[in-house]
Order: C-alpha cells, then structure tokens, then sequence
C-alpha cells in the first residue's frame, strides 16, 4: 500500500480525515498485488483453484481494463474520470463478515482499471435503533474490514443513508451496491437520489450467504453449540444457562452418543452381513462350475461304460412276420400254458 493510502486508512474508530481536492490521492493509487491476475477466481491466496466445484460456483471476476460503464440499466451513470484513480465508495454494517461481503467489495475494485475504494461503516447506535443487533461491536467490525485485501480506506461512523454532503465531501464518484432496491423507514430506496444523479455503479450479489444465514444457522443449532462450549471447558455461567439447561445438554449428549453407537453398530452388521453373501454368492459360483466341469465327464463315463448295451437295447429292430406285419404273441387261454402264434390280418 502506498504511504499517503496508508495515512488515510481509518480503523477502530478513528477520526475522518477530508481529502482536499489538491490531496495526492487523488493522483496516486495503491498498485495492484502481485501476481493478482494469476490468482483468479478471485481468492487472494488463490484459494479453490482447480476445484472444478469452486470454480463453477464463484466466477473469478476479471478486472475491467477499459473505462466502460454499463449502458443496459434504467438509470443513467456517468462517464468516470481518466485523469486520476476513480473514487468508489461502498457502505454496509458488514457484520461476520464472510465472502459475499468480500466478492462486492473485490466488484468494486476491479470494476475500472485505476480504483480507490473506500467502505463506510455504521456505528453500533444506528445499527441497533435502524436494524437490530449485531454480533460484533463497531470497532470489531472496523478492525475486521481492515483486514481486507480490496479496501484503501476506512470511513467511521458513516451515515445510515448517503447524503449530498457526504458525497462531496469525500469526493464520491460512485456508490457502488447491488442494484436492487434498499428501503429503508425513510424512503424506498436510499440510493435513489445516487442513481439519479448517474454517481451509482452497480456489483452482483452473491446468493447463498449473508449476515442473516449465518445467525439462523447459529440459532437453529445453538444446543450443539452449547454442549460443544462445555466440552471445552466453558462453564453454564460463562454461557448464561441454567442448571437445568446444563442437564438437558448433558443428557441430549449422552443420547446422541447412544445414537451414534447404534448406528455404528448396524454399519458394521450390514457390511457383515454382506460380506458373508458375498462370499456365499462366490461358493455358489463355484460349485457350479465344479459340477458344470463333473458333469460332463459323468455323461462320458456312462456312455463307454453301457453305451454299446443301449445301443442293442434302442436299435433293436421289431420283428416282421408274414406279409411284413408285425407278430403278436397271444396265450390261448387261461387254463392252457402254451402259446398261439397269429397273423393279424392287418387290423
């Protein structure tokens, strides 16, 4: 970061400092990081490269090299100035903050070649009254969005909703958000009067994440939160639960425990069990190839051993008697032994 970047930076509740309009940032732009344009998706470590699953869910966003605006939105933006770094500035709470805060705010810094980006932060009064509570405390959040690779300046205490005077008073070139509409107790939408004055540029919203997801994840499994507390030595008191509540835990972890067992050891009988069908299924395979295999030497054996017997016995040719019709044996009758010898007559 540049040492005039630098001086500017506000953290921890830091008093503003008001760029002058001869200020030698407004000349003057923090270099890009090295090797940035080879860390894409965005991710300043590189972070999911070459995870197919990553890559095809987070776009890496490319940095726009020319001074080209979109032209396909229902209000007007104007051109932005070539002569000096663009002046973007981009406003929330930005409390936990997590990768949707991150990838708007990488938007707005790739968004024009030459960019100073500048984030207004909300104290903890207007939050809580406007709002509702946050997780973290103002100088928690300041102190987080410090941190962050895209951001050169920090802006304290800024106002809930951006003013005219605020505009020229930080020299504002763009308000940069999502373009969908953000209402609030006083208006419609807060950046109603930044759109029509062409000072507003819009980032695309990252679905799937926000501030809110991440509290309703917390509060849905708050008891496995709780007990994973106490494991770690933390006491009901320091938690703020009762005696009865600990006990509720510790049964629901010994239940869950009973749980786990159970279904490890039906795990381990299915595999059991299919292993041993396997392995029947393979003696079964077996022992009939074993009695494919016998079977034809059995047909082999018995035919050298009886075949020239029953070829006698099926080639026999029936006896012709006279006139080519065959001959009958008939016993006379039942009280003589001898037999009667008779042509039929061709019946």
């Amino acid at each position: 970061m540049s040492a005039n970047g630098e001086s500017s930076r506000r953290a921890g509740g830091g008093a503003q400092a008001v760029s002058p309009p001869s200020s030698p940032k407004l000349t003057v732009s923090r270099p890009p990081s090295p090797g940035l344009s080879a860390m894409d998706p965005g991710s300043p470590m590189g972070l999911g490269d070459g995870d197919p699953s990553i890559m095809d869910t987070f776009k890496p966003i490319e940095t726009n090299m020319s001074y080209d605006v979109p032209t396909d939105k229902p209000y007007k933006i104007n051109p932005p100035p070539l002569d000096r770094p663009v002046r973007l500035y981009c406003d929330g709470i930005y409390d936990l903050v997590h990768y949707g805060h991150m990838r708007a705010l990488e938007q707005a810094k790739k968004s024009l070649p030459n960019v100073y980006l500048m984030v207004g932060m909300c104290n903890d009064l207007d939050t809580h009254t406007r709002k509702g509570k946050t997780v973290l405390t103002e100088g928690e959040r300041y102190e987080s969005m410090r941190h962050c690779r895209w951001v050169d300046e920090i802006i304290t205490d800024a106002p809930w909703i951006v003013t005219q005077e605020f505009l020229d008073e930080h020299e504002i070139d763009y308000v940069c958000h999502d373009d969908i509409p953000y209402a609030s107790a006083d208006c419609d939408d807060v950046y109603a009067f930044v759109k029509a004055q062409g000072r507003f540029l819009p980032t695309q919203r990252t679905d799937g994440v926000s501030t809110s997801d991440l509290i309703t994840r917390i509060v849905r499994d708050y008891d496995k939160y709780l007990r994973r507390n106490l494991e770690r030595g933390m006491s009901p008191k320091e938690l703020n639960i009762s005696f009865l509540k600990e006990q509720e835990l510790n049964l629901q972890k010994h239940v869950s425990e009973i749980r786990e067992q159970i279904k490890k050891n039906i795990r381990g009988t299915r595999e059991d069990l299919v292993g041993e069908l396997e392995d029947l299924k393979a003696e079964l395979r077996n022992t009939k190839m074993f009695w494919e295999d016998r079977g034809q030497d059995f047909v082999r054996g018995f035919s050298s051993m009886f075949g020239t017997q029953v070829t006698k016995i099926f080639g026999r040719k029936r006896r012709i008697g006279d006139g080519g019709a065959p001959v009958k044996r008939i016993r006379a009758s039942s009280s003589k032994d001898s037999l009667v010898s008779a042509t039929s007559e061709g019946h």
